[in-house]
Formats: structure tokens, C-alpha cells, sequence
């Protein structure tokens, strides 16, 4: 499941993509917009700028924007970064696997399904970039206007 941290650090990355090319926003700026808690945007942004895809400058002028385009940016990349794998157990994962005590991996139902399960996640995630989610709810948004016209 999406942890809050993963859901917010994918709002703010959204706002980012959202701003002219070359600007800046204030933390502030991003958490009110999208409804998230300054100091845990504060700790979620250090980790997307450490990972490389927010850059940061401080000061008055300071602030955040992306460190490259959102068509770059993939989805399955952030979630990793900031929620860990992609599976929903341990022994789904590629880039943590473990292997499990209490069941034989070749055999178990359970293991299967959630391999399948992760196949999924990922196929979606990794395939989608920001500017697609971006631009999917600009989408959506219309949609939903035309639809109730």
C-alpha cells in the first residue's frame, strides 16, 4: 500500500511539474496547495532532492523545482524511493528479495500470486512517467466537466 509519505512526495512532484520551467516554489506554497504538513513535506523533499529528482536553492528566493524533465521522471522510481519495493511480501521483490522461512518458494500459491501482483504494480509504474500523471488528471478533470455539462 502507498504510505502517506509516498502519496505526498507524488502531490508535491505533481505541483512541481505543474510550475514554468526554471521556477521555484516555497515549501509552504506546495504543502497548502496539496494539503500536507510543512515539516514532513520538509523531510520528503530532502529525500526526492537526495535522490536527484527535486533540486533546491535557500534563501528568500529559494525554494524547490525538478532537476529534470517529467517525462524523465518514472513513477515506479519515486514510489521505491520513498516507500521501499514494489511487492507485497519479501519474497516478491527484486530489489529486496528474501527468501521465506516457512514455505517452499517453488511450490507456494501465496508467493505466485504475488509475484503476479508485483508484475503488475510495476508494469504500471515504471511505465508511467510524471507528465503522464500529471497530465492524466488534467484529463480526468475534463472529463469529468464535459461528462457533467
Amino acid at each position: 500500500m502507498l504510505t502517506k509519505k509516498g502519496k505526498y512526495g507524488l502531490k508535491a512532484l505533481v505541483h512541481l511539474s505543474q510550475m514554468p520551467e526554471g521556477r521555484l516554489a516555497f515549501v509552504n506554497d506546495i504543502a497548502t496547495a496539496n494539503n500536507i504538513p510543512k515539516k514532513f513535506l520538509d523531510a520528503i523533499l530532502g529525500e526526492l532532492r537526495n535522490a536527484g529528482f527535486v533540486q533546491s536553492r535557500k534563501g528568500k528566493d529559494g525554494g524547490y523545482r525538478l532537476s529534470r524533465p517529467a517525462a524523465e521522471i518514472k513513477i515506479g522510481h519515486v514510489v521505491r524511493v520513498l516507500d521501499g519495493p514494489l511487492a507485497p511480501i519479501p519474497c516478491a521483490s527484486h530489489t529486496q528479495y528474501q527468501r521465506c522461512d516457512d514455505c517452499d518458494e517453488s511450490t507456494c500459491q501465496v508467493r505466485h500470486m504475488m509475484l503476479e501482483v508485483r508484475h503488475a504494480i510495476a508494469s504500471v509504474l515504471d511505465n508511467r512517467s510524471l507528465a503522464q500523471m500529471r497530465d492524466a488528471a488534467n484529463d480526468d478533470v475534463a472529463a469529468m466537466l464535459k461528462y457533467h455539462a
